[in-house]
């Protein structure tokens, strides 16, 4: 699952926490994720320098569901006297975390590990000083579980940060001038159904509040502060907002079709169709607008 890149309950990418995934292609999908970190650059570097303000000097950075590790190598920059360590189930992602931290000149201070979560993470080298999860925790059945093994490798004093929450991208008015105005809050209700009924079938599921200062305090963390970091791109897009547009509604499509009505499936084909004057890969008034929502607390030193 990736840092990946993060839209609200975003879960396409399957980005190997709990599962094998042996029937996607990673190659694809690493584009993907590649793509939509890096669109999200800004909201990284706020969300890093806010982490710097609790973690000034962190000997380890773990990134616990790194994907292609296009934020791993961020911190990597963004705290120079760590070392990072990309933790991810797809070792295909790894290939690509390792070949970008070459490519940015962080190899020597950077590595991966693979294996399913949370066990994998037995295989630290040492305590985190900060551990990242951005989006991968709610792939775990057992949510409280997860954050007490997380926050079992913390060193004294480090902290977890948790990216969960936030609000749903945006990337058009409520009214586009084809189908029915409304289309995304629609979107939206039918994915938080899909993602109820894809945490209740996960095996061994356990149902929390999302509550998440309350869940880092139940595993005996300490010292809970969240903030939120808003991603806003205004129209007119640039290629690549068009294509993380095009990319995050296509996926929708193929998750939620099923509920939608038969006007809002004939809308939506509109905007994804590259032939359709009216599709997002053309239309002017595209956008990205979403709020990533960061959860920190640390252990007793």
């Amino acid at each position: 699952m990736a840092h990946r890149h993060h839209d609200h309950h975003d879960h396409s990418h399957r980005r190997g926490h709990g599962q094998r995934g042996t029937d996607i292609d990673w190659s694809e999908m690493a584009s993907t994720l590649e793509t939509q970190a890096e669109l999200s650059a800004p909201v990284y570097e706020e969300t890093m320098a806010w982490l710097a303000q609790q973690a000034p000097e962190p000997g380890l950075i773990v990134d616990v569901g790194s994907g292609p590790g296009v934020v791993s190598c961020r911190f990597a920059e963004a705290f120079p006297c760590a070392r990072v360590l990309a933790v991810d189930g797809a070792e295909p992602l790894l290939e690509r975390a390792r070949a970008r931290a070459v490519r940015q000149g962080v190899a020597d201070r950077f590595d991966t590990l693979s294996g399913e979560l949370p066990g994998v993470l037995d295989e630290l080298p040492y305590p985190a000083d900060l551990l990242w999860a951005s989006h991968s925790l709610h792939h775990l059945a057992d949510q409280r579980a997860a954050l007490a093994a997380f926050a079992d490798r913390l060193a004294p004093g480090g902290t977890l940060a948790l990216l969960e929450g936030g609000l749903p991208s945006r990337f058009l008015p409520r009214d586009i001038g084809i189908g029915r105005p409304g289309l995304e809050a629609r979107l939206d209700a039918v994915r938080e159904e899909w993602f109820t009924r894809m945490r209740a079938e996960l095996p061994g599921s356990v149902a929390e509040t999302e509550d998440w200062p309350a869940l880092l305090t139940s595993v005996g963390l300490r010292h809970t502060r969240t903030r939120s970091f808003l991603l806003d791109l205004p129209a007119p897009a640039s290629d690549q907002a068009r294509a993380h547009a095009a990319a995050s509604l296509g996926r929708m499509r193929d998750v939620v079709a099923d509920g939608l009505d038969a006007n809002d499936r004939a809308t939506l084909d509109r905007l994804l169709d590259p032939a359709d004057p009216a599709s997002v890969h053309h239309r002017p008034d595209v956008f990205v607008l979403s709020a990533h929502t960061v959860h920190t607390a640390t252990r007793s030193a």
